[in-house]
């Protein structure tokens, strides 16, 4: 089965004073890690959609491989980004995409493989920590065009997930990976995340 890694790497990182795809943990750029966890966890293809200082993420990540789009309406959100990388993976053999933030270091590679093990053109697949949905996501292609439609704003496929009918399998994660967000500089220093790289 192929299933395409789709790593949302856009935003500006406002509260860390630099784009989260240029943070650093143990001398890797999270961009590069990100995309690192879905390869491991056995997505091929991969996109990765940039957007804030995507020329600088470029220059300091290696995203060799890789598909890399640049979202030009990355201010408007994550569901521009979504969109724009499901319609990438649209041209690829992918049977679903595997859903990653740049933002969230702890995803493990074994956590992708777990909900990817789930997955087919038909499925809607989240891993869960505490039992509430968070990433990695997997998207089956039969979804792909009504999940773009309510991407909108700061959100991403949320709402389709949460739309009534929908079935979505939940897979436990807990034991293997750390859903934290990197919201606030105090999330990036309890992660262990180097912010010294990423000032302008």
């Amino acid at each position: 089965m192929v299933v395409g890694g789709l790593v949302l790497a856009a935003g500006a990182g406002r509260r860390m004073g630099a784009p989260k795809a240029l943070l650093r943990l143990r001398g890797t750029t999270l961009a590069d890690r990100t995309l690192r966890i879905a390869r491991d966890g056995g997505c091929d293809p991969a996109v990765v959609v940039l957007g804030a200082q995507a020329d600088r993420v470029r220059a300091a990540a290696d995203l060799t491989g890789a598909t890399v789009l640049v979202n030009a309406d990355w201010e408007s959100g994550l569901g521009s980004s979504l969109r724009a990388g499901l319609a990438a993976l649209a041209g690829t053999r992918a049977v679903a995409a595997l859903v990653l933030l740049v933002d969230t270091p702890g995803v493990s590679a074994a956590a992708v493989r777990r909900v990817l093990a789930r997955g087919d053109r038909r499925a809607l697949v989240c891993a869960t920590y505490d039992g509430q949905r968070r990433h990695p996501i997997l998207l089956g292609r039969d979804h792909w065009t009504a999940v773009a439609a309510l991407a909108e704003g700061d959100v991403g496929a949320r709402p389709y997930l949460s739309s009534a009918g929908v079935a979505v399998a939940e897979v436990p994660c807990d034991d293997v990976a750390d859903p934290t967000d990197l919201d606030t500089v105090e999330d990036a220093w309890r992660c262990g995340v180097d912010l010294g790289g990423a000032t302008p």
